[in-house]
């Protein structure tokens, strides 16, 4: 995700502290960018019913794993609920 991109930058640029992921595979790709994401110094979210793998105990060792060293697990539900906060309009005065 951030190996020769300019990502880490443009994240950054914005003020950007948190990432949320998601896709396949669990053990793989997702994990690696779990990884990435926390040693560029960002909030790696895994949004657990957004990623599989091809073995149900492959996937869910490494979710467990994920979250007791790099990364917080968030349901779908509850990532919706906290980025619909950030989109809604204020209804402060």
């Amino acid at each position: 995700m951030f190996f020769g991109t300019s990502l880490n930058s443009y994240l950054n640029s914005l003020r950007i502290d948190t990432v949320f992921l998601a896709g396949l595979s669990t053990s793989g790709c997702v994990r690696a960018t779990a990884l990435d994401t926390m040693q560029h110094g960002f909030i790696p979210i895994v949004v657990e019913d957004a990623v599989g793998d091809r073995d149900p105990a492959i996937h869910h060792a490494n979710l467990f794993d994920m979250q007791q060293k790099m990364a917080e697990m968030w349901s779908l539900a509850r990532t919706q609920e906290f980025l619909g906060r950030l989109t809604a309009p204020s209804t402060d005065g």
